[in-house]
């Protein structure tokens, strides 16, 4: 997997060099045709632009068939190149549909977000959501390139910045003490995002290469997920308790942390800094007491599961992470009341 980060205005021409695509389709929203889109127009011939929402709301087969259509309009062959533009959203999205476009065509990820540069453009995973599951339908495919400029980073409004930096934190946990000792004794504002940004990706590239297809080790990855992306998908479209995807992956983090720490895996030191850092970031997330059974249900439809078993990836410590344990409804539970309460 060829991860550039570099300039976008040496990295691009350097992929296109000598490359004879027929047909060139970028994919971007709102957000990136304004801020992000002026910095790469000049550095591609004739291409064209399909624009959709923002938003993981619009992360679903309906947006994958105004990309299809607007690639068969193109008339895109299979040695043409789809370009995704933007976050996470679009890179899985716009990935799944260059993957199963007349079975696949290259693509590139272009993240514009934090969170993409330092996970979801990392590692082939693809997909969109489905019926209200996230990232339910999709397929592992590995983009021909991933160019990373953190110029880009300076588009973003704080809460996407901060959103982002979860995973980081999540990736320090699972695999790197010594670095999780150095951020957890930072403010956000004094972290050194270059420096984090090439750690998280060494971390992503060593995983996805050791598990490619996430049948073991690449588990590990999703650390503070199962009940993160449980949260996350609870609370989607509801305006006032919504959460970004890095707010709900902290919240999961502290959950996942405590049930760790009930289990004896970790100790009460390591649980409290990971709580005290993660809530001097995020603060705490409106989590509702009655809402409990619904976010624990969802979890029904995790992809790390077997069975009826719902399997989870838990800290050994910090620095180590193991996976397919086994969770029961009621170890759940109580960490989710231990979260609110």
């Amino acid at each position: 997997m060829s991860v550039v980060i570099a300039s976008i205005s040496e990295s691009l021409p350097q992929y296109l060099d000598g490359k004879n695509y027929s047909k060139v389709f970028l994919i971007c929203d709102e957000h990136t045709k304004k801020h992000c889109y002026p910095i790469l127009k000049p550095l591609l011939g004739k291409h064209k632009v399909v624009q959709i929402k923002s938003g993981e709301q619009e992360k679903h087969l309906a947006t994958c068939e105004k990309i299809w259509t607007g690639m068969t309009e193109d008339e895109l062959d299979r040695h043409s190149l789809v370009i995704n533009l933007g976050g996470g959203v679009i890179g899985d999205m716009g990935g799944f549909c260059a993957a199963t476009y007349k079975r696949g065509v290259d693509f590139i990820q272009i993240p514009t977000t934090l969170l993409a540069q330092v996970d979801a453009s990392v590692g082939g995973k693809l997909g969109i959501d489905f019926h209200s599951f996230k990232n339910h339908i999709g397929v592992f495919q590995i983009p021909n390139a991933v160019l990373i400029d953190a110029q880009f980073l300076k588009t973003l409004p704080f809460n996407e910045l901060r959103s982002g930096f979860a995973e980081i934190i999540k990736h320090c946990l699972i695999m790197d003490e010594k670095k999780w000792d150095e951020i957890r004794r930072k403010d956000f504002e004094e972290q050194d995002f270059n420096d984090l940004i090439g750690h998280s990706v060494e971390i992503k590239k060593q995983v996805v290469a050791a598990d490619p297809t996430e049948k073991g080790l690449r588990k590990i990855l999703n650390f503070g997920h199962t009940l993160g992306h449980a949260i996350e998908t609870f609370y989607l479209g509801k305006p006032k308790l919504h959460l970004l995807h890095g707010e709900a992956i902290a919240a999961g983090m502290i959950c996942e942390s405590f049930i760790s720490f009930e289990r004896g895996m970790i100790d009460q030191r390591t649980l409290s800094q990971i709580e005290e850092f993660i809530f001097t970031i995020y603060g705490k997330a409106t989590i509702l007491a009655q809402d409990i059974d619904e976010i624990i249900q969802l979890t029904a439809q995790d992809k790390k599961n077997k069975g009826k078993e719902i399997r989870f990836s838990l800290l050994e410590k910090a620095g180590k992470c193991t996976y397919d344990i086994a969770v029961s409804k009621t170890e759940m539970r109580k960490a989710l009341e231990y979260y609110i309460f």
